[in-house]
């Protein structure tokens, strides 16, 4: 774990994508604390990934601000999307699709 030094800024860690459990040892780790509004046990997590962190990576905040963390996506956002209708419908495959213009050099021949 990277050890800050006794700064009175420091840079938000990218803790998306991360357990809860590196989550909380990325923002000791860096000098900030942690809060997860979905997560009323959060102290308890460990397998939950963050989905979501405020404020961004890389940004400078006083040394022991808090930074809030999801593990839930909110209503509407991310998720597997809409997945039908799909339009435009996909091509055709197959023989179709590897044939070349009328008049190509390299027409196929059957």
């Amino acid at each position: 774990m990277p050890i800050t030094p006794k700064t009175p800024e420091v840079r938000v860690p990218k803790l998306v994508g991360l357990m809860a459990l590196d989550a909380r040892e990325a923002a000791e780790a860096h000098g900030v604390l942690l809060a997860a509004p979905d997560r009323p046990e959060f102290h308890r997590a460990v397998v939950d990934y963050v989905v979501r962190q405020y404020p961004p990576p890389g940004v400078e905040v006083p040394r022991g601000a808090v930074v809030t963390v999801w593990f839930d996506l909110g209503e509407g956002e991310g998720g597997g999307g809409v997945r039908e209708p799909r339009i435009p419908n996909p091509t055709g495959g197959g023989l179709q699709r590897e044939l070349g213009e009328p008049g190509d050099a390299f027409e196929a021949t059957r």
